[in-house]
Parts: structure tokens; C-alpha cells; sequence
């Protein structure tokens, strides 16, 4: 069945990086995170790990912007990775980025995928304009154990050079610490390790969550393969946490202050009202206007 909208209207814009609309061109994720939320029953995605393009998505997106009254800054990334494999060949969201600038809208993207560094000169015109955000989601900063948790996407190191690229063209970029994992990645470490590559590479924010969320579906999914991966773990999870939704580190507390610290010291931002005022000085006007 074809989808009537693709960009859908934000009810609480400023919880989450000021975007004003979401849109998701593709449907399903073939980077086989293993913890990941859009996998959980709730959002009804069959087949999750086979990406399938939405269909007529370019001739509706284009529709959508055509009536919208007024402009923003429009998201997408947060059901499923703008970048996957089959973008390379489709350029579905390359086109719709096109459409993005050519209709005097903002971008916010959220991704794994070095594939990003591509559209690094449309996301250049569409800054010259509108807000732009570009979020990298970092889970650990090694290579090795990134393979283990996100075994189909970029590696960290690559994620860091599209980040460092993008930044070169003068692209609004940051890091989302996002989920941390208990009893895998919530170390001080890890956390230190992270801040220090988003400095080296450009990065104006590193946003964090300390835990991770399991519901139905994913659940299930993410204990499986911690049985592979972490035979150990997979125990602690169901003595702390049972069917928690939000699963907090047990040394949240502890990680937060490590993590304010850092981005003090290197100059990151960290809090969503600063990053948000941050990529959007200058164009609050432009945007009232349009």
C-alpha cells in the first residue's frame, strides 16, 4: 500500500534537536544492530532486517513540501537508516535532499553509515540556508566490538572520517552516545574514548542517554544474540532489569558526571537546548519568513 505523507509534522520540536518534521523514505534496517528499538513488535515492521524503498516516496515528499505553509527543519534516521546498502544504487534520500533545498527546508539526518560523506556538497546548500544537523550514532569506540554489536555498517574509524569530512565542508556534526549498553559499553573508557574522536574529527556535540530501552520484540532479539556474543551478560540484564522498558547503566550517575567533564574540557556541546541553538543561530528570521 503506498503512503498518502512522508513528512509527517512534530508535536514537541524542541525535545529532540528542534525538528519540526520526520520522514522515513525507507522501511527496515539491514545494519543488524543487535540492540535495536525499531525492531520491537510495537512498530509492526515485518521482515526488519530487509530494507524496502517506500514506494512513489520522491513524488510524495515532493507533494508534502509543495503545501507546507511554512518551513523547518525536517529529520529523518530514526526508524531506519537513510544510508543503507541499497542507497548507493536508489539515491532516494540524495533526491530528497535535493527536494529539501530546493523547497527552502533545514535537514537533520541521523546515521551509522559513512555513505553520508557522499551528499556532503547538497547537505553544504542547504546549510547556506537552512538549519542542518548531522548526527552520527556512536555505540564504542572499537572497531572490533563495533563488528560484534553492529556487524552490517560502517566501523567507528569510518563513521569518524564521513564526520570529519562533513565538518570540513562546515556542516553542523555531532556524536549521539546512543543507546549505552550495560554491562558492555558503559565505561569511562569508552565514553572518554568517543568524546576525544568527535573532537578530532569536527564534531560540535556528543549527546548521550546512559542505558538503553527494550520492549517487546527487541527484547527477545537483543538477548538472543547476547547469548552469542555475551553468554555472561545476557543474566545480569534479566536480574536488573526483567521487562524494564528503559534499562539506566548502573553507574549512570557516576558515567554523567565523567561525560559533562570531558565535553567541558574539550568544548562539546552536551545539552539538546544548547545544540539546538547552536546549528539554528542565524536563521530563526529566515525561517519565520519563509
Amino acid at each position: 500500500m503506498t503512503a498518502k505523507h512522508m513528512v509527517f509534522k512534530n508535536k514537541s520540536p524542541n525535545q529532540w534537536f528542534g525538528l519540526d518534521f520526520n520522514m522515513n523514505i525507507y522501511r527496515g534496517c539491514s545494519h543488524g544492530c543487535i540492540y535495536c528499538d525499531s525492531r520491537s513488535d510495537c512498530y509492526h515492521v515485518t521482515n526488519f532486517d530487509i530494507v524496502k524503498p517506500k514506494e512513489n516516496a520522491l513524488e510524495i515528499i515532493r507533494d508534502d513540501l509543495r503545501r507546507k505553509v511554512k518551513t523547518g527543519v525536517i529529520g529523518t534516521g530514526a526508524m531506519s537508516d537513510p544510508y543503507n546498502p541499497l542507497e548507493k544504487d536508489l539515491k532516494l534520500t540524495r533526491n530528497a535532499l535535493e527536494l529539501i533545498n530546493a523547497f527552502g527546508f533545514g535537514a537533520s539526518l541521523t546515521t551509522k553509515s559513512a555513505g553520508i560523506a557522499r551528499d556532503a556538497d547538497i547537505l553544504q546548500d542547504i546549510k547556506s540556508h537552512s538549519p542542518t544537523i548531522i548526527k552520527f550514532s556512536i555505540t564504542t569506540a572499537d572497531d572490533d566490538l563495533c563488528k560484534k554489536l553492529e556487524p552490517h555498517t560502517s566501523i567507528t574509524s569510518e563513521r569518524f572520517t564521513a564526520l570529519q569530512t562533513l565538518a570540513h565542508h562546515d556542516i553542523f556534526c555531532g556524536v549521539l552516545i546512543i543507546p549505552m549498553l550495560p554491562f558492555v559499553t558503559d565505561t569511562e573508557e569508552n565514553i572518554i574514548r568517543i568524546l576525544r574522536m568527535a573532537k578530532d574529527s569536527g564534531a560540535k556535540f556528543v549527546y548521550t542517554y546512559m542505558g538503553m530501552t527494550l520492549r517487546k520484540g527487541s527484547r527477545e532479539y537483543f538477548y538472543n544474540q547476547l547469548n552469542t556474543i555475551f553468554p555472561d551478560v545476557k543474566e545480569k540484564y534479566e536480574k536488573r532489569y526483567g521487562i524494564r522498558y528503559s534499562c539506566n547503566s548502573p553507574r549512570a550517575k557516576k558515567l554523567w558526571s565523567v561525560f559533562t567533564s570531558e565535553c567541558e574540557k574539550l568544548g562539546l556541546l552536551y545539552d539538546m537546548k544548547a545544540i539546538i541553538h547552536h546549528y539554528k543561530a542565524g536563521y530563526d528570521r529566515q525561517l519565520q519568513l519563509s
